[in-house]
């Protein structure tokens, strides 16, 4: 038994009776076709949405492997709509179809329709389906398990949680069938097949002109050098030391491109502190989950601070925050995140476990004139706050024991 995921369905809840067309977008396996269930059982139960005008359509059922384009989905569709009566419209991973927005803006002009729709591509909202419904969508980013969801996962299904939970979030990430499997050799193997899937079905297809063994090196490498420094040059050199033919930083920032479509990382940006401008350089990517980083790397090794800034980049967004990378004259500051025209800044670091690790992540701050919130993210379970700066353990920040403030 899947959990609810309350924070999602009462972000969508407010738009079930709009004409808004709401728009899911996720990695694969993240959960969106679950959640999209359980709008349909909350419709029927509390909405009183009559079963006959429910229309659902999965497009990775291979009974719906006929409809290829936007006529054919025009044409299934319209024929089960017969009375003025609103219909509830499911469509799952809607980016099979061809030309699919072109139904979509049909179904919104000429029928009484409430829609619902899933894609694993973050360009989704981008492109023609902009320029048709401009203004006529809502967006909902679906991400894996929180650790709270993760938490809750275990106590609502009655299961014994993990010896050290947090250490086995932080090591396999949050993607919710990875729950089903125990040894690490089938969680790592289960991570793996999401990671090819998203590589065979929405990158380098069948029309697609990157070349899949190139791909698969250099995006694991970027994967697995999460929350690190950037540069494409070095990944350049790494490539180019290791095989045979060559590539050039425009390949690169191709693959980050594709890897950002799947939603499988995100690009953030530095923010300059003193002049409070975002800079248009990307500096870090982070990936969506950190089972990820397991799965592709070939050693097993999972670096726990760079995994922990990754979890606290993931859970801020999931929590509704912009985040940029701090930009200061001395360094840099993890994490500026900002929500309601707030902002705080937050460093991240494993354990402060000496005093020279200490004044590293406080000392970070120094140069900082800005008087919005500080904070320090650690495991230590001792609250080591100084100077205006707070600490915060990170499993109690996880699971809302404590909170960021803003300013």
């Amino acid at each position: 038994m899947l959990i609810k995921r309350m924070q999602y369905l009462e972000n969508i809840r407010r738009f079930y009776e709009s004409n808004l067309i709401k728009v899911l977008t996720g990695i694969r396996r993240c959960g969106k076709s679950v959640i999209l269930e359980q709008i349909r059982n909350e419709l029927i139960k509390d909405y009183n949405a009559k079963l006959d005008h429910i229309i659902s359509i999965n497009f990775e059922d291979v009974k719906y492997s006929n409809i290829k384009d936007y006529k054919k989905l025009n044409e299934y569709i319209v024929k089960l709509i017969i009375d003025d009566k609103k219909y509830y419209i499911f469509l799952d991973e809607i980016q099979h179809v061809k030309q699919f927005e072109k139904t979509l803006a049909s179904l919104k002009a000429t029928k009484n329709v409430s829609i619902f729709v899933t894609g694993s591509n973050s360009k989704l909202l981008s492109g023609r389906l902009a320029t048709l419904l401009v203004g006529r969508c809502k967006e909902f980013k679906i991400m894996p398990f929180t650790y709270n969801e993760y938490i809750n996962y275990f106590r609502e299904n009655k299961m014994n949680l993990p010896e050290k939970p947090l250490q086995n979030y932080i090591r396999y990430g949050g993607m919710p069938q990875r729950l089903d499997y125990y040894l690490e050799e089938d969680i790592k193997d289960y991570l793996k097949s999401i990671y090819y899937g998203i590589i065979d079905k929405d990158i380098c297809s069948g029309q697609s002109k990157i070349n899949k063994e190139t791909f698969i090196t250099i995006s694991k490498y970027i994967i697995t050098n999460s929350s690190k420094e950037f540069s494409a040059q070095n990944i350049v050199d790494y490539y180019n030391q290791n095989n045979p033919d060559t590539i050039y930083r425009e390949t690169v920032y191709r693959i980050l491109d594709k890897l950002e479509q799947a939603c499988l990382i995100s690009r953030v940006k530095r923010y300059d502190i003193a002049t409070k401008r975002t800079l248009k350089q990307v500096e870090k990517q982070f990936v969506i989950d950190n089972g990820f980083v397991l799965a592709c790397n070939d050693s097993n090794k999972v670096f726990v601070s760079h995994s922990l800034e990754n979890l606290v980049y993931n859970e801020l967004i999931y929590r509704g925050y912009e985040v940029k990378i701090g930009k200061t004259y001395k360094g840099e500051i993890d994490f500026v995140a900002m929500k309601d025209g707030k902002k705080c800044f937050i460093q991240v670091a494993y354990l402060l476990s000496s005093d020279d690790v200490i004044e590293r992540e406080f000392g970070a701050f120094k140069s900082v004139r800005d008087a919005s919130p500080k904070f320090v993210l650690s495991l230590d379970e001792f609250d080591m706050s100084q100077d205006g700066i707070t600490h915060m353990n990170i499993e109690d920040w996880l699971t809302n024991k404590v909170d960021l403030s803003l300013s």
